[in-house]
C-alpha cells in the first residue's frame, strides 16, 4: 500500500508539472514603435514583448515582431506586411521552448466616436510555422477604444482610459502529430489606464484576462507606445 501511494503522488507530480495556475497572475512587458517615412506613403512598425507567467522570470513567451506598412491614397487605413519570431516556455520549472516564425498581415482603420471616443479596428491574418507542427493560419479581430479625460486627444499630458478585445480564430485544427486544435483560439479582454508623455510617447498599465479553450488567466500589462 506504501508503494502505491508512493507511485501515485510520483505520477500526480509528473501530471501537474507544467500545468497552468490560473490563479498566478502573469505580466507582459511591452514595447510599440511605428514611423511614417516623410513625404511617402510607406512606414515601419513593430513591437518587442517579454511576457511572463509570473511577475518576471517564467517565460511564456518572448515576441519580436516587425513590418512593412502603407497608407494608401486619401484614406487613413494602414496596411502592413510583417514577420515575427516567438520564443514559447513552458509553464512551471520547465525550461523547456518551442519557436514559432510567423508572417501576417494586417489593416488599421481608426475611428472617432462622440468627438473624444477614439476606436481603432485591427484585422489581422497570420501564417505561422511552429516548431514540431504543419502549417498553420490564424484570423484575428482587434476593437481598441481609447477616451481622454482631460484632452479631446492624445496630445501631451492626456489621461486616458484603453480598452481592448480581440478574438483569434483557426484556419486549421489538424496541427499534424495526431494533434488537434479547436477552431476558436482564443480571446483577450483588456483594460487599462494611459498618460501621453509628449507627442509620439505614451504609456499604458493594465489588466488583460486570456482565454483559450483549456485555461483562463490574467495579465498584467506596462506597455510604451512609441511614434517616431
Amino acid at each position: 500500500m506504501k508503494y502505491k501511494l508512493l507511485l501515485f503522488v510520483a505520477l500526480s507530480s509528473l501530471f501537474c508539472q507544467g500545468q497552468i495556475d490560473q490563479s498566478k497572475t502573469g505580466a507582459w512587458y511591452m514595447y510599440f514603435f511605428n514611423k511614417q517615412f516623410e513625404n511617402n506613403r510607406f512606414g515601419i512598425q513593430g513591437d518587442l514583448q517579454y511576457r511572463n507567467w509570473n511577475t518576471i522570470g517564467d517565460l511564456e513567451q518572448l515576441l519580436v515582431r516587425t513590418g512593412l506598412t502603407y497608407t494608401p491614397k486619401d484614406s487613413n487605413v494602414l496596411l502592413t506586411l510583417g514577420y515575427a519570431n516567438i520564443t514559447t516556455g513552458t509553464f512551471g520549472d520547465s525550461n523547456d521552448t518551442t519557436s514559432e516564425n510567423r508572417i501576417y498581415q494586417e489593416a488599421l482603420l481608426p475611428q472617432r466616436l462622440l468627438n473624444r471616443v477614439l476606436l481603432t479596428h485591427r484585422f489581422r491574418y497570420e501564417q505561422r510555422f511552429v516548431e514540431n507542427q504543419d502549417f498553420r493560419t490564424r484570423y484575428r479581430y482587434n476593437l481598441f477604444i481609447n477616451i481622454p479625460f482631460n484632452k479631446k486627444d492624445l496630445t501631451k499630458d492626456a489621461i486616458y482610459a484603453a480598452f481592448y478585445n480581440e478574438l483569434f480564430i483557426n484556419g486549421q485544427t489538424n496541427i499534424g502529430n495526431n494533434q488537434s486544435v479547436e477552431l476558436f483560439d482564443r480571446n483577450r479582454t483588456y483594460l487599462g489606464l494611459g498618460y501621453v508623455l509628449k507627442p509620439g510617447q505614451r504609456f499604458q498599465l493594465g489588466w488583460m484576462n486570456q482565454k483559450t479553450v483549456n485555461w483562463g488567466k490574467g495579465q498584467l500589462q506596462l506597455s510604451f507606445h512609441h511614434n517616431f
